[in-house]
């Protein structure tokens, strides 16, 4: 019925999809109803739906998978329609180096999906439907998305073009992608000079600095790493067995310590602290242990769209009806939220994996989809810093396209098609981490007193009463600036901040102890954004 509907507005061929049917040019195809939609070395496949009708997702559902098997050739466009199906799946062909369009919601009938797509900034254009055909030609026909080989020699030896995007970017961001793959800087500057319709990388970083708002843009596609809940749900439920006896052999009142780096807008966070907690539920209820997540990431924004907590409905294509009752607050707008619980276990933090120090101590270190944009030096680099960073026997969790290389002497593996290693309880591998940019060792504060001395002026009975109350009752207590900077200390500081070598700064980021640094970190912004007192217990 649908096919012979659309045919008569097109002179395309219009086809309801069957089973195995090869893709062709210049033709129009329609799936059948109450079928999930794939694509296989370009053959489409059709799918009995794995969830009911009102949970599935089958826009996302293909998208994602057009954008596994055709990569940067694909364009990916949302229409009018109601909810928020599609919003993910765009996501990952930006992901993978396609293009994304969405109508203009004022255009649109229902501006659901075109809204519920546009707010994760990732959406190339936002049309009215009749000018998108002109643009994606316009955009299809650059020569860098041609790719007739000249253009992509031409910027690859444009280096000093590139080490210039690499200044402007560190100048304005402060973070130097120098050591990110080239080949994936190249392919997301090409796609910015498409989309700008300019003539080479030369005249891009000339458009760079002249807009200094299309350097936070390039950032912004730089750090695209699409997350979702349970993405390679497999390895989560393989994950389960294998962190199940890590928490058996703790003791009452140990501590379990966790850190997920690249968290992006804290869906893989979120997914660890679930199963952590089903993996608790099924120790003996006396058996407790205290539990520290830590979920950090290079972007700020993200950092606060995942403390938020709050995600589009299209999340109910990942997450089981049972998993939302329990761990989800359904609300307006086809939104849920984290409840505040499951929130409260995970400090979020900004944190460069490159240049900043590593959380110690852990059980299990996270990082998915993160290593593969990085250089093999750099990957050399990071893994004895990882080994470094978890206790003996502790879990690895990587991406499925990541490998611990040539270290397996750091690292056992435990499931290797899911990529989840144990640390080797071998020496120490610190002398591997010479040239890192962090230092591990630090100088403790070692004074008399650790309070900050200030002239003597004559005091009356009652100030020195005071002092000498404060000083006897009163738990160790600092006064900071809103930078973090240090204005009072109120008793012995040593057991919880430390100088750090070099130039002495009294500021409170820079001295706490690198296990309490982002729990602080944490505590502060809270404080600030509440405007009311902040509790951490543990």
């Amino acid at each position: 019925m649908l096919p012979e509907l659309l045919q008569q507005y097109t002179k395309l061929k219009v086809v309801e999809i069957e089973d195995g049917m090869e893709i062709m040019a210049d033709q129009v195809y329609i799936i059948p109803s109450n079928k999930d939609l794939s694509v296989h070395a370009g053959k489409l496949l059709l799918l009995e739906p794995s969830k009911p009708r009102g949970l599935r997702m089958p826009i996302d559902y293909f998208f994602e998978n057009l954008a596994s098997d055709m990569g940067e050739r694909v364009v990916g466009v949302i229409l009018s329609g109601m909810g928020a199906d599609g919003e993910l799946g765009l996501r990952m062909i930006k992901e993978n180096l396609g293009m994304s369009m969405v109508q203009d919601p004022d255009t649109a009938e229902y501006d659901s999906m075109p809204n519920s797509s546009i707010q994760t900034g990732m959406v190339d254009y936002i049309l009215p439907a009749e000018e998108m055909p002109e643009q994606i030609t316009t955009y299809l026909s650059h020569p860098v998305i041609i790719h007739d080989g000249r253009e992509n020699i031409r910027i690859a030896s444009s280096h000093n073009a590139l080490q210039k995007i690499f200044m402007l970017l560190r100048s304005h961001t402060g973070h130097d992608f120098s050591l990110y793959k080239q080949s994936t800087i190249i392919r997301r500057v090409e796609r910015r000079i498409a989309f700008h319709q300019l003539e080479n990388i030369v005249e891009y970083v000339h458009f760079l600095r002249e807009n200094p708002l299309e350097i936070d843009v390039l950032f912004k596609e730089l750090l695209i790493g699409v997350t979702k809940f349970f993405r390679d749900a497999p390895a989560f439920e393989q994950l389960k067995l294998e962190l199940l006896p890590v928490l058996r052999k703790k003791g009452k009142n140990d501590s379990v310590r966790i850190w997920i780096a690249g968290c992006s807008t804290g869906e893989e966070a979120y997914s660890i602290a679930i199963i952590l907690q089903e993996c608790l539920d099924l120790l003996p209820h006396k058996h407790t242990v205290n539990v520290q997540l830590f979920a950090t990431d290079l972007d700020q924004e993200a950092i606060e769209h995942a403390r938020a907590g709050i995600y589009l409905s299209n999340l109910t294509g990942d997450v089981s009806q049972e998993r939302l009752e329990r761990y989800f607050i359904k609300k307006e707008n086809n939104q849920y939220q984290i409840k505040k619980e499951l929130r409260e276990k995970i400090v979020f933090a900004q944190h460069n994996i490159i240049k900043d120090a590593p959380f110690t101590k852990l059980d299990l270190l996270c990082c998915r989809n993160l290593l593969i944009y990085l250089t093999s030096e750099l990957q050399r680099k990071i893994f004895p810093v990882f080994h470094y960073s978890l206790i003996p026997t502790g879990l690895l969790f990587l991406g499925p396209s990541e490998s611990v290389g040539n270290y397996t002497d750091l690292f056992q593996p435990l499931e290797t098609k899911w990529k989840i290693f144990s640390r080797k309880d071998i020496e120490s591998s610190y002398t591997r981490m010479i040239d890192f940019p962090f230092s591990v060792s630090r100088m403790e504060v070692k004074t008399n007193n650790d309070s900050v001395k200030t002239p003597r002026k004559n005091t009356t009975l009652a100030e020195s009463f005071q002092k000498m109350l404060l000083d006897s009752y009163t738990p160790p207590s600092i006064v900071i600036n809103d930078k973090g900077d240090i204005m009072y200390i109120n008793g012995r500081m040593g057991k919880f901040m430390e100088l750090n070598t070099g130039q002495a700064i009294m500021n409170v980021h820079r001295m706490i102890h690198e296990d309490l640094k982002y729990e602080l970190g944490n505590a502060i912004h809270s404080a600030n954004v509440q405007r009311k007192r902040v509790l951490v217990e543990g």
